[in-house]
């Protein structure tokens, strides 16, 4: 039998709305993942903290503050710090078009702007979790 796929859902910084958070959680959980979501407000070290306590396949982040840039290079900083390099990151909410190949040259491995597709998300996510666990 195969692991369920361990995804940490997090929501970085100030942002106070997390429904899209808990809305792709609810998908990831009903395609099988096992979800730990680690609620509103949480910084790079306790996000880092927790996925390697929860020894999660994958990190995605919800950031509709407009600071997604600041914020991810803080994840992948702490990232580093943690000894995570191979657990992808993946963000989702308000991002400009434009930020959106910035973050991926940052490190992310797939961006989730508002509107994509849950069943997209879900297909990516299990995807890059797939290949992080080779």
């Amino acid at each position: 039998m195969n692991k369920p796929v361990r995804v940490l859902i997090v929501k970085p910084g100030l942002d106070g709305h997390d429904r899209g958070a808990k809305v792709v959680a609810f998908a990831l959980r009903d395609a099988g993942c096992e979800v730990i979501y680690l609620g509103l407000r949480s910084t790079a070290e306790e996000i880092m903290t927790a996925a390697t306590q929860e020894d999660v396949d994958l990190i995605g982040a919800s950031v509709l503050s407009g600071a997604h840039i600041e914020l991810v290079s803080d994840l992948l900083t702490e990232r580093s710090h943690h000894g995570l390099d191979n657990t992808p990151i993946v963000v989702g909410g308000i991002v400009p078009p434009g930020d959106v190949d910035r973050l991926l040259q940052l490190g992310v491995d797939d961006v989730f702007p508002a509107g994509t597709v849950l069943t997209d998300v879900v297909s990516r996510v299990m995807a890059l979790a797939d290949r992080s666990l080779r």
